[in-house]
């Protein structure tokens, strides 16, 4: 039995729970016409994945990987991002970690849930594109893809925690108007991880946006202001 076969055992053997599967499908929208529609889950927690990832990601490879990001069940797609981001937080070169930075771009269809995304996004391209060029990410943004999209913001959580504000700024404003609740969630998100460690910056650019900002996204982007400045806001009352 091969790494790939045993991962794919391990993983049916901590999936017993049929209510569990069913409920994971209802709140990741895997019906017909939710965003997670095509998904089939096994029904496994979260620590279970991590837990087979981390005990199996150094026996398997990343074309091993790259399979399990095909597949439609639910947890093996995120179990196999687990294993990405341990690769990459682990690879000893800078050719190492360009190997799984490839294997996520070249299976990116099947990073296609939230959960998924935010998994992986700010863990994998946000310290490889640190000191590169980030025309990837605009691209995302302007793909009319909602995944590609939420992967371009989340990604900057890296930046944001490096004190890097301006790519996350420009894509939130890039992303402002989205239709979609996912990307107002993700764009409020991390305006308000800029705000936590720079108030002035978050403030500047809400000034300027939160009239014609989706609500959702103004409710998480000033989640932690001070009530008469939250209120502020939501009255539109700031100048």
């Amino acid at each position: 039995m091969n790494t790939l076969q045993k991962i794919k055992k391990a993983l049916v053997l901590q999936s017993d729970n049929k209510k569990k599967a069913g409920e994971l499908a209802r709140f990741f929208q895997a019906f017909p016409g939710g965003y997670g529609e095509g998904d089939s889950f096994l029904g496994l927690t979260v620590p279970d994945q991590r837990a087979i990832a981390k005990k199996f990601y150094k026996q398997l490879f990343l074309e091993d990987v790259a399979l399990l990001l095909q597949e439609n069940v639910h947890e093996h797609r995120l179990t196999a991002v687990f294993v990405l981001v341990l690769k990459f937080e682990k690879a000893c070169t800078e050719g190492d970690k360009r190997e799984v930075v490839e294997t996520y771009l070249q299976n990116i269809e099947g990073i296609n849930n939230w959960d998924l995304v935010d998994s992986s996004a700010y863990k994998i391209l946000g310290p490889w594109l640190m000191d590169k060029e980030k025309k990837m990410l605009y691209d995302f943004a302007e793909s009319g893809n909602l995944w590609l999209q939420r992967i371009a913001i989340i990604t900057t959580l890296h930046f944001i925690r490096n004190h890097q504000f301006a790519d996350a700024l420009k894509l939130a404003e890039i992303l402002r108007n989205h239709p979609h609740d996912l990307i107002h969630k993700a764009v409020g998100w991390m305006l308000r991880e800029i705000g936590n460690r720079n108030y002035k910056a978050e403030m500047e650019f809400l000034a300027k946006h939160y009239r014609n900002m989706p609500r959702t996204m103004l409710r998480y982007a000033i989640e932690k202001f001070d009530e008469n400045t939250r209120q502020g806001f939501l009255k539109g009352e700031i100048k």
